[in-house]
């Protein structure tokens, strides 16, 4: 992996939020990563040696790009139609944002990008949530990185910076749940936040090429 001797520079999107976050705390606690930059539309509480906040506006990513110096990026970007206010609004931070940062980070050498995504994906379906995911996932997995890493969980579990009614009901329905997700449902299972955050870590520090999508 490029810059290995001297540590991996890592690029994180998203931290504010429940997977970002944990990835966060995890890039920062790990010696294998040497320069953590995060991109953020606000300032975060986090001090560290190896962190660089970089606050700006996701509009204007393209401005941004003398920025971009990674090996490896953690795209945690996303919202919700409540938060968003719009289809529109959604599909511009799930997938426009997306597909920007990740043309951003393979034009300046970047070698691997992963993204967590949702089970489901699939730029064909007839659902307006998974055709989002599904096409920010075809305009990553068209760019010339080394690796690719498509992370889709399920629904999360964990206490989200914003309330979320879905997944509140689906903390409460975990241990009913948990009793039919298997075989063909297994995909579906609730997974912790910071589960889909470790894998993304790990996988920054891999050597496998091409393009892989992780279940859980």
């Amino acid at each position: 992996m490029a810059n290995s001797s001297a540590g991996i520079r890592v690029l994180l999107a998203g931290a504010t939020g429940l997977v970002g976050g944990h990835c966060l705390s995890a890039l920062l606690a790990d010696d294998a990563f040497s320069q953590v930059t995060v991109f953020s539309r606000r300032p975060l509480t986090q001090t560290h040696p190896k962190l660089t906040v970089q606050i700006l506006d996701f509009e204007r990513l393209r401005d941004y790009t003398g920025l971009v110096q990674t090996d490896a990026v953690l795209c945690c970007l996303g919202t919700t139609h409540r938060a968003a206010g719009s289809p529109e609004a959604f599909a511009k931070v799930d997938h426009i944002y997306v597909a920007e940062l990740a043309r951003l980070a393979a034009a300046r050498g970047a070698s691997r990008f992963i993204l967590v995504s949702a089970v489901g994906a699939d730029p064909a379906s007839p659902v307006f949530y998974h055709r989002v995911k599904g096409r920010a996932e075809a305009a990553v997995s068209e760019l010339h990185f080394k690796a690719v890493h498509l992370l889709r969980p399920s629904l999360l579990l964990g206490e989200h910076p914003e309330p979320r009614p879905a997944e509140d009901w689906s903390k409460k329905l975990a241990p009913f749940w948990s009793l039919f997700a298997w075989g063909p449902l297994s995909r579906y299972r609730l997974v912790p936040a910071e589960v889909v955050a470790a894998r993304m870590v790990e996988l920054a520090k891999g050597t496998e090429e091409g393009v892989h999508i992780h279940y859980f």
